[in-house]
This record gives structure tokens, C-alpha cells and sequence, in this order.
């Protein structure tokens, strides 16, 4: 039977109008939840130190969180950001940062590690997420809470995510620099993120980012120029740390999933086939690293290579350091926060010749590139050094590696800029890759003559 056609607009419109009102009153249902409200005492409660009550924040809490449960189908296998008002100020796609990648911020603005800890499950696990992206603690030192407290929520809330799967990736952001003056002094922000560094030291499951060292000024603080309020970020500071996550989130296969295609220059070969380590070695530690290692104080983690390892088809290392992802040659960030491993070519190099490639690093990474042995360091220069005054770095973004060899000297370029005039060299030896702190990933590397 059909229906007539006033009949069919009138529901039609009835349903357009009505839609906005059944989700309103969805939402004012939820929010009487008890379990989507912050409870009026501690006791009980999860987790130590400050639960913020003021009346602000108990309706920003129940109202965004109330939005949040009548989401958690669509946003189910989501990347989902953890945090407060840095994370939330982010926006519902964080910017727009990671194309094709699925995202849900789940920031409330004001709200410290306990607060987190409390909607850990409803807020975050309940979307069964691709990833866990953190950025916490701030407003726990404006509530006087001690380092120690908001480490042990810290800890609690890893815990939690390690539990509700083993293999979802956790990105631990430090704690961002704010100022004295917001009362997160310099001194307990760096204590909580040395804290976090420790509580998760040795975890491969847990990426941590030094957020902290790539906004810090000299003093330690933050700089009006990123966060006019020395608390929150503008868009030039949410512009950095979207690209101080982008290399880690690549790594994790969450983005840039797609091989660009390389051709090398006239008259260049590929050292790097972008889908395996052919071409590539572990080699015996030497004497004279040994020595090094021997008689480097507070030494890291220095794993010893005691017979040469032909990677030859393998897509990474053994203990995974060093992997072949999507075009990329990604020497990722150790667990221990610093490991120093050595990656070699095959093949020697006595002759005179031209390397090229790109390189990207996390903030404050360090790595080397290995000419004929000895090593040119390749790291997040503005941060890590030693060519701090470059002019044409472009902080997480890919940058040039030129090295010309002739006779027993090299000049090295950085985007065109002069590292070192005449960098000493043996008569030959391979090409080779450190690993030391941070992830550096490199890509298009290729070697040829000497113009």
C-alpha cells in the first residue's frame, strides 16, 4: 500500500526535528549516570592525591563524558587522546593532524591522573582503541600534589592499559614546561616525567616522547611565543607536538601506511630496498668499542655483537631496534630510553663517493651515521646537537644528509649547510647506523660518484 505524500514528508520532517531531541534527552539521561559524575568524596575512590570538585568542572566533566557514552560505537578501534585541557583545546580531531588516521579525544579540561584513572574504563578501554596517545599531570601540581602521587596514577592507568591489551600501543607525551608562576615549577615537572620514564623503563609496549625538552626554554619553562599563557599551547606549539607524535605513530603503522616508490639519482645505487635489510649487518663488537663501553661511566644499555649477522630478507633486527617499514630504515626508540647498537652496509667503500639521505628524528633523538667507520652524528640537532645553530633544520620533518668523500676526507651538508668541512676518514670501511636515544628513521639513502 503506498503511503500518500503529505503523510510520507510529514514523518520525514517529524523524524528531521525530532532526531536533535531524542539524542538531547539520550545525553541528559546519561549524564544522571552516577558513573559519569565525580563522586562527592575520596572515599573509595582509585587512585591518589587531588580529585577536582569545583562546579565547573563538575558539569565540564559530567557534560563531556555524557557526549562521550553515546559515542562509543562510532568510535570504537579509535587512537584515542587521554588528558585535560592541552589535550581537549586540541579539538575533536586533534587538529586534523593524522590524515586517515581514526581519532578520539577524550581531554577534559582541568581534570589531573586521578580524574583519569576514574573514567579510565568508560572514557577510553570501552572504545577497544588502536592506540593510547597520554598527556597528563599538569593540574595535579597546581592542586600541590607531589611527584610521587601523580606517578603512582600514572603507573595505575599503564597498568590498566597493559591489561586491557597487550599489544595496543601506549604513547607516554612528558609532561609538558609551564612556569612557577602557574605553580608548576620546572623542578616538579621534571621530577613526574622522570618518574614516568622509570615507571615504564624496559617496556616495549610504551613509547615515550620528550614533549618536555622540545618545549623547554633555557630555565626549563615554557615560551610565550608556543604558549602565550605558559600553560597551553598555540597553534605553533600544537603544530610541533603533532610532529614530534608523527614518526612514533608511523612506526606503530597508525599512518603514512603507503611505500613511496624511490628512484635513486643518475648514476647512484640504493643502499636501502625500503621492504627488507638486504644489504645490511649486525658486526662483532671491536676492541675499541669494547674499550669505549669499558670506560663510559653511567654507560647505557650496550648490547655486545659477538659473530656478524647477515640480515639479508629480514624486514628488522633480531630485538627489533632496527626495522624496514613502508620505505623508511626506522631505528626506533629502545624502551631503556637509551641503547647503543650499530647497524652496518655489507659491502666496504675504498673509493671516493657521494651518500645521500633523509632523515627524521623524534625531539632530542640521537643516532650517528657511520662513515668508513667513524661516526658523523645524525640527531635532532636543534635539541641534541652539536650543530645547534642551523639555519635550515626542519624539527620532525625529513632533512638532507649529503656526506662527499674524497680521499681520507669528507664534507658533510645538512640541507645544504655545512656540518663538517673536512671530516676525517680511514682509507675504507662500511656505512653504518647508530641507535642511541629517540627514534630516527631514515629513507632514499643512495651512493654514487663524486661530482
Amino acid at each position: 500500500m503506498r503511503l500518500p505524500y503529505r503523510l510520507i514528508l510529514g514523518g520525514f520532517l517529524f523524524g528531521v526535528f525530532l532526531q536533535p531531541a531524542l539524542v538531547s534527552a539520550q545525553t541528559a539521561a546519561i549524564a544522571e549516570s552516577s558513573s559519569l559524575q565525580i563522586p562527592d568524596t575520596d572515599e573509595g575512590l582509585a587512585g591518589v592525591g587531588p580529585l577536582r570538585r569545583y562546579d565547573w568542572f563538575r558539569n565540564l566533566w559530567r557534560q563531556r563524558r555524557s557526549t562521550w557514552a553515546t559515542q562509543v560505537e562510532q568510535d570504537q578501534g579509535a587512537v584515542v587522546f587521554l588528558g585535560d585541557s592541552i589535550t581537549q583545546g586540541w579539538g575533536d580531531d586533534v587538529g586534523g593532524s593524522f590524515s586517515g588516521m581514526k581519532v578520539a579525544n577524550r581531554g577534559i579540561s582541568g581534570d589531573t591522573t586521578r580524574g583519569m584513572l576514574l573514567r579510565l574504563q568508560e572514557d577510553v578501554l570501552s572504545l577497544n582503541p588502536a592506540a593510547v596517545v597520554i598527556l597528563m599531570g599538569t593540574n595535579d601540581l597546581e592542586e600541590l600534589a607531589t611527584p610521587e602521587q601523580v606517578a603512582e596514577n600514572f603507573s595505575a592507568i599503564i597498568s590498566a592499559l597493559k591489561a586491557h591489551r597487550a599489544d595496543m600501543p601506549i604513547v607516554v607525551c612528558e609532561v609538558f614546561p609551564s612556569s612557577e608562576s602557574k605553580k608548576r615549577s620546572a623542578e616538579n615537572i621534571k621530577a613526574v616525567n622522570a618518574l614516568y620514564r622509570q615507571a615504564v623503563h624496559g617496556d616495549s609496549q610504551v613509547t615515550v616522547v620528550d614533549t618536555w625538552t622540545l618545549f623547554a626554554d633555557a630555565k626549563g619553562d615554557a615560551k610565550e611565543a608556543e604558549f602565550p599563557d605558559l600553560l597551553h599551547p598555540n597553534q605553533i606549539g600544537y603544530a610541533k607536538w603533532a610532529a614530534a607524535l608523527r614518526p612514533v605513530l608511523a612506526t606503530l603503522g597508525l599512518i603514512e601506511t603507503e611505500t613511496v616508490a624511490f628512484q635513486p639519482d643518475s648514476g647512484f645505487e640504493s643502499l636501502f630496498n625500503g621492504h627488507d635489510l638486504t644489504g645490511w649487518c649486525l658486526l662483532p663488537t671491536t676492541q675499541k668499542q669494547l674499550k669505549q663501553r669499558a670506560g663510559w661511566k653511567n654507560s647505557p644499555p650496550w648490547p655486545i655483537v659477538t659473530e656478524r649477522l647477515d640480515l639479508s630478507g629480514e624486514t628488522a633486527t633480531p630485538d627489533g631496534r632496527y626495522r624496514a617499514i613502508h620505505g623508511r630504515l626506522v631505528v626506533t626508540t629502545p624502551p631503556e630510553g637509551r641503547k647503543i647498537q650499530q647497524l652496518w652496509t655489507t659491502r666496504e667503500f675504498p673509493e671516493d663517493f657521494t651518500l645521500k639521505l633523509e632523515f627524521r628524528a623524534t625531539p632530542n633523538a640521537d643516532s650517528g651515521v657511520f662513515v668508513r667507520e667513524p661516526q658523523l652524528q645524525c640527531r635532532d640537532y636543534l635539541l641534541a646537537g652539536p650543530y645547534k645553530d642551523l639555519k635550515n633544520f626542519r624539527e620532525g620533518e625529513w632533512n638532507e644528509l649529503v656526506v662527499v668523500v674524497r680521499g681520507n676526507s669528507a664534507k658533510c651538508t645538512c640541507n645544504g649547510e655545512v656540518l663538517e668541512a673536512e671530516f676525517k676518514l680511514p682509507e675504507s670501511g662500511p656505512i653504518g647506523l647508530e641507535g642511541d636515544r629517540g627514534q630516527i628513521e631514515y629513507r632514499n639513502l643512495q651512493i654514487g660518484p663524486v661530482e
